[in-house]
């Protein structure tokens, strides 16, 4: 069977699998409805996200089960955010879970690169596998928290994937570090999950939920650090930088606050976008979407591929946008402030 056979059976089948999961969802109940803390006014059909982890799945079919770490990994985390989709779980257990999945994705990528003691002493590879731990299930959580608006998921997803698709047809050291099929396959599952929830006028038919944001961060994590560990070079995680500057920038703010970080919240810029300045969730989407392929192209193709080039732009680009960041919020975070105000006063 031909690849472009193969993709098409694979574009089909994944088609098919979200469907089903609709109907699946609307029997169970599996909705999110809105509340004062949402973007969204609607009940929406929530977990279509998993249509990410079904990806991996159908990919793992086609090509033989390749990466069968990967495939456990990332079916026991979004396994474990389904479940708290339906039902919420302690934080403990969604916490053990994702070490434990990164724990089996970090394994993959040292066993898919042909990765041994020959590279590095042991307590080297401790510490290398503890700080990838650490700083990749932090990631996943930033990208689940990201997901909050239409479309944004699916969009910075491709913004993710396609760069990677780029790097790893080139012939230089950056070259062949993970299966061109899977990214090609992951980037299905992400075109079908968009067409549903990459709405205009905020009409999505589904949410990706956890399971969704969860299952995408592991798998992209698994492919940015395999790009990492091939080349040796951390700073290809601008690949993520803009969810990251947002991320951590919004985190240090609710410090800041002094607020509880484990509590809903809408103050993530792109939620201040979509709520307090009311641009749709596509527009909002396509700026973050249009950021990272900015930062991750120019990247690749204008700044030489050497280590301290790659220093120097991953701190300019970094510093710029985490610059914009703050000056975003010094001119609309009142607005945001008096939205919070007026749910005070209605509570009373």
């Amino acid at each position: 069977m031909s690849i472009t056979l193969i993709y098409i059976l694979a574009a089909v089948i994944l088609l098919g699998a979200e469907l089903a999961y609709f109907r699946i969802a609307d029997r169970c109940n599996i909705i999110d409805k809105p509340n004062e803390r949402s973007s969204h006014t609607k009940v929406v059909i929530r977990g279509g996200g998993i249509i990410f982890t079904i990806g991996l799945w159908v990919w793992s079919v086609f090509f033989g089960f390749r990466y069968p770490w990967l495939l456990a990994g990332v079916t026991l985390a979004a396994g474990v955010s389904f479940i708290d989709d339906i039902r919420s779980l302690p934080d403990s257990v969604r916490l053990v879970a994702q070490f434990a999945a990164m724990g089996m994705i970090f394994a993959q990528i040292v066993l898919s690169l042909g990765l041994g003691a020959a590279q590095y002493p042991w307590y080297a590879w401790a510490l290398i596998a503890v700080i990838a731990l650490v700083v990749f299930v932090g990631a996943s959580n930033i990208y689940n928290f990201m997901d909050g608006i239409n479309g944004i998921t699916a969009g910075y997803s491709l913004s993710v994937l396609v760069p990677l698709f780029l790097l790893n047809g080139m012939s230089d050291s950056s070259g062949n570090f993970a299966e061109g099929s899977l990214i090609v396959v992951i980037a299905l599952s992400t075109l079908v999950f968009g067409f549903f929830n990459f709405r205009l006028r905020n009409k999505a038919r589904c949410f990706a939920g956890d399971v969704g944001s969860v299952g995408m961060a592991f798998i992209l994590l698994f492919l940015v650090g395999c790009l990492i560990m091939k080349t040796g070079d951390i700073t290809w995680l601008a690949l993520l930088l803009v969810y990251g500057v947002d991320g951590v920038m919004t985190i240090l703010h609710r410090i800041m606050l002094r607020e509880n970080l484990g509590q809903a919240h809408r103050k993530h810029a792109y939620q201040l976008m979509a709520n307090e300045l009311g641009m749709s969730h596509v527009t909002v989407s396509c700026i973050y979407m249009a950021l990272q392929l900015a930062v991750s192209l120019v990247m690749i193709f204008l700044i030489p591929d050497t280590p301290l080039a790659h220093w120097i732009y991953l701190v300019v680009a970094g510093g710029i946008l985490a610059a914009a960041y703050l000056l975003f919020m010094k001119k609309y975070y009142h607005l945001h402030e008096e939205y919070l105000a007026s749910l005070e006063e209605a509570g009373k």
